[in-house]
């Protein structure tokens, strides 16, 4: 049978729960016999006060301790005279001192003296203590019980303020050696212990198998939606099923499908642009083609530089579109260097300002005086600005005005490019950097460009460690401003 993480999980807990019940059972069991034990031989210790007592009155009776040398019945008729502070059949009374009314009065000696009568017939030990119990007169010899008692408990038995032997008893190892009440009650705290233990268990797995179900509820729902994105399907959501990390997890789970509908959706508007930016020179070389082919126009030099510009616009396009393949896939080639990114300019500002003359557009710059020194590839950061100042002069209406400024910011250098108006509708300055992005009125493809040179700029600046943005410029246009770090990347 294959093991789900819910029976896992329900397997885990079932053994935690399992061992620390069954530890916490055995060590509870185990401080209440040694415990119990302890209180018993607490117990037994008061008792044997008794058994001194006893045998003091039998001392003072026999006048010495020979009646009891090496008779162990004489020892149980002494020892069946106790009341116990745990009696064997249950019960808490105790009996009268010996020779008080205990049915036992002074019965005569054999050489005259009287002595206590023995007890009823059948007479146990109560205290169960005989096999454990050793008594030792006055000059330590043993009466009865084995000599060496290791680990005793010892009591003088005293007769008229003197010590005329001692006793010393083995203390209880384990219940069973108490008398029978005793070791009922320890086996029945035991019963309990164990019966306890075994319904928190039986709880304990009822409890888990709900818990592990109850909380891979939301792993589940997102298993469902993981599987449906796999097959494609974006619109695919996970519900929030719990306030925790999984109701996090299934967020995350959220925003990846929706960014995985948003690049499906950019897709789908990629393939369908870019198949129309290809069918249009296409469609041009095709009726140039065609009409030549008809007679229609003759193979001279102005339908051959038509043909030729349309193959122009069609080998920057896909240009274009492997270069920003390219950085997709992190494999543009740079030539890494320090440059001054202030003599990169006037080059280029020099070969522009007579095209956007021509254009009769002015275009003036600012240039931070001392170097700004930047890491890059000075081909690839060439690209950016000619394409920035490129898009300028093509988007720029007539007598309107370019202006170019370099100036440092912290530990940044901050390239902004403004044009005067055409500008650009408001909320959409950031979508220009978009691939084939198009704004309709004055920003078209009647102005030339293949909606792509932006985008390639963004990939370059980001590939240096810098951004790029868009906004409104004072002069009623575009300003775009190229911000990249100083010193290194």
């Amino acid at each position: 049978m294959r093991l789900t993480i819910a029976r896992k999980i329900a397997l885990a807990v079932i053994a935690i729960v399992i061992l620390c019940v069954g530890t916490v059972a055995w060590v509870t069991s185990a401080n209440l016999q040694r415990g119990f034990i302890a209180y018993l031989n607490q117990m037994q210790a008061q008792d044997l006060e008794q058994v001194g007592q006893l045998l003091a009155s039998r001392y003072r009776t026999e006048g010495d301790f020979e009646w009891l040398r090496g008779d162990q019945r004489a020892m149980r008729e002494v020892l069946a005279q106790l009341t116990p502070q745990i009696q064997a059949e249950g019960g808490s009374r105790r009996r009268p001192p010996p020779g008080r009314g205990d049915g036992f009065g002074p019965r005569p000696r054999r050489d005259g003296p009287p002595q206590e009568a023995p007890p009823p017939p059948g007479a146990r030990d109560p205290m169960g203590i005989g096999a454990r119990l050793s008594v030792f007169d006055a000059e330590g010899r043993a009466l009865v019980g084995p000599p060496d008692v290791p680990s005793t408990i010892e009591r003088p038995i005293i007769v008229d303020g003197r010590s005329v032997g001692s006793m010393r008893l083995r203390p209880l190892r384990q219940a069973s050696g108490a008398d029978a009440s005793a070791s009922g009650f320890l086996q029945q705290q035991l019963r309990d212990i164990v019966i306890v233990a075994a319904v928190m268990v039986l709880v304990s797995i009822l409890l888990a198998f709900w818990l592990a179900r109850h909380l891979l509820r939301p792993v589940a729902a997102l298993r469902d939606v993981t599987a449906r994105l796999a097959r494609g399907q974006f619109d695919a959501r996970a519900p929030l099923l719990s306030r925790d990390e999984l109701a996090e997890l299934a967020l995350h789970v959220n925003a990846m499908a929706e960014a995985l509908e948003s690049s499906e959706r950019k897709r789908r508007r990629v393939l369908a642009d870019v198949a129309h930016e290809l069918r249009t020179p296409l469609t041009v070389i095709r009726g140039e083609i065609e009409a030549l082919i008809d007679g229609i126009r003759t193979a001279g030099p102005a339908a051959l530089q038509s043909l030729h510009a349309e193959v122009l616009h069609l080998n920057k396009l896909v240009d274009d579109l492997h270069q920003l393949t390219m950085a997709d896939a992190g494999e543009l080639h740079f030539e890494w260097q320090m440059l001054d990114l202030a003599a990169l300019l006037p080059p280029l500002l020099e070969r522009f300002r007579s095209r956007a003359a021509g254009a009769g557009i002015v275009l003036s710059s600012t240039l931070a005086p001392g170097a700004l020194m930047v890491r890059g590839d000075p081909d690839r950061l060439t690209q950016i600005i000619v394409n920035l100042l490129e898009n300028s002069v093509r988007h720029t209406d007539a007598q309107g005005r370019i202006v170019l400024a370099l100036a440092r910011d912290g530990m940044h250098a901050n390239l902004a490019i403004d044009d005067s108006a055409p500008g650009v509708p408001a909320g959409q300055h950031a979508a220009i950097f978009e691939r084939l992005y198009r704004i309709d009125a004055a920003r078209t493809r009647e102005r030339g460009g293949s909606g792509l040179g932006l985008a390639i700029c963004k990939a370059l600046a980001e590939a240096h460690g810098g951004s790029i943005s868009a906004s409104p410029s004072p002069l009623g246009g575009l300003r775009v401003v190229l911000r990249l770090p100083l010193g290194s990347i």
